[in-house]
């Protein structure tokens, strides 16, 4: 076997393997990813920019791209990194291959890496900056690039839609304004699946203009990075707090948060993958969930805000859900559109529902 590429970590350590993709040479922040299935859709998630994907399921790429399982029209990730890569998929859907895909879009791909080595290095050691470059590279001057490169805070500029778009469906019910900070674009099939019109708005859409459209909810968004990065966002939830129901999905569960006062705090590896149970403590009900997420809302923090916590991780005890019943206000950690991933939480769209049918009550008593 020949390597061509090399994967240089920040602490110096290197795995050699075979490029495919694009040749380009770029630093990033390497997560990994558990799911099984799904890639298409992990790689157009908006929620990876910046990221170099470890994927621990070992063949990846063997039923290939399809034009209809795209969850953004971005190819997010920085890199792609894999034991096996398949370039001849078996799947009739299948229009181009995934080495394709990334080539396209200039994302380097790295495969005969020893992923569940390099996923424990993860693991033990917390996530870590990295490069994909050529395999001449030494460890010393890839640390050195490393080390050099700016950490990037504008990812959900990047990712949200330039201007408003629209999501209409047929016998609708509710009018929904989507706040883009980087949309999965099952959310907007979900909430079409519920009756729902819905307007997508950039992610610096100011109150008064999300107002201005007349929507019966406000929906915040999936999307990248830090959520302390988007101080325009959390500056509009808090002009629009007790005034609409709101729903924060992902990102916008920390934003959601943020907005109230609370505080939020980086992970030691994140939560990626469809396999992670989730209790509702008001009802006791247990969901497997799809995750994507390196920050979380600090538990303590919460206390005086008005929030009260609603949904715990099973396997760490982490914040994965808020809600304010007065202020017709919650989100979750979670994934509950599920793209890939369990659809256990779709239920959470009909609640949205219900809060926007309450939202109207309210209104027609003069009461917000």
């Amino acid at each position: 076997m020949r390597y061509d590429r090399k994967l240089i970590l920040e602490d110096g350590t290197e795995y050699k393997g075979i490029g495919f993709g694009s040749c380009t040479q770029t630093v990033s922040e390497l997560v990994f990813n558990t799911s099984m299935a799904g890639y298409q859709e992990i790689v157009s998630d908006p929620s990876y920019t910046d990221q170099a994907i470890v994927m621990s399921y070992p063949l990846i790429g063997n039923y290939g791209i399809t034009e209809e399982d795209f969850e953004s029209r971005m190819v997010s990730p920085s890199a792609l990194i894999v034991r096996d890569i398949n370039d001849d998929p078996s799947n009739f859907r299948w229009a181009k291959t995934l080495p394709e895909l990334l080539e396209e879009n200039g994302i380097p791909g790295i495969s005969g890496i020893d992923t569940r080595k390099l996923i424990r290095s993860i693991r033990d050691n917390g996530s870590e900056r990295c490069i994909v470059t050529a395999e001449d590279m030494t460890p010393e001057e890839g640390a050195a690039l490393i080390k050099s490169t700016p950490i990037p805070h504008d990812a959900v500029k990047r990712c949200s839609c330039a201007k408003k778009w629209y999501s209409r469906t047929s016998n609708p019910g509710f009018n929904v304004a989507a706040i883009d900070c980087g949309m999965k674009t099952n959310i907007v099939r979900m909430l079409n699946r519920s009756r729902c019109n819905v307007t997508v708005v950039p992610y610096d859409t100011g109150s008064e203009e999300i107002l201005s459209l007349n929507p019966d909810g406000v929906l915040i968004s999936n999307g990248p990075g830090d959520p302390t990065d988007v101080p325009e966002v959390i500056e509009t939830l808090k002009e629009l707090r007790g005034r609409i129901p709101m729903f924060g999905i992902c990102l916008g569960h920390q934003l959601l948060a943020l907005s109230y006062g609370a505080k939020t705090y980086k992970l030691k590896f994140g939560h990626r993958g469809g396999n992670h149970p989730v209790k509702d403590i008001r009802t006791g009900r247990i969901e497997v969930t799809s995750q994507n997420h390196s920050y979380a809302v600090d538990a303590d923090s919460l206390k005086g805000t008005g929030l009260s916590v609603s949904h715990i991780n099973l396997l760490d005890d982490t914040v994965e859900g808020v809600y304010s019943e007065e202020d017709m206000v919650f989100s979750v950690q979670y994934h509950p559109e599920s793209a890939p991933g369990p659809q256990e939480g779709s239920h959470l769209f009909g609640y949205f529902t219900h809060l926007m049918k309450e939202g109207r009550k309210r209104c027609q008593k003069g009461q917000i």
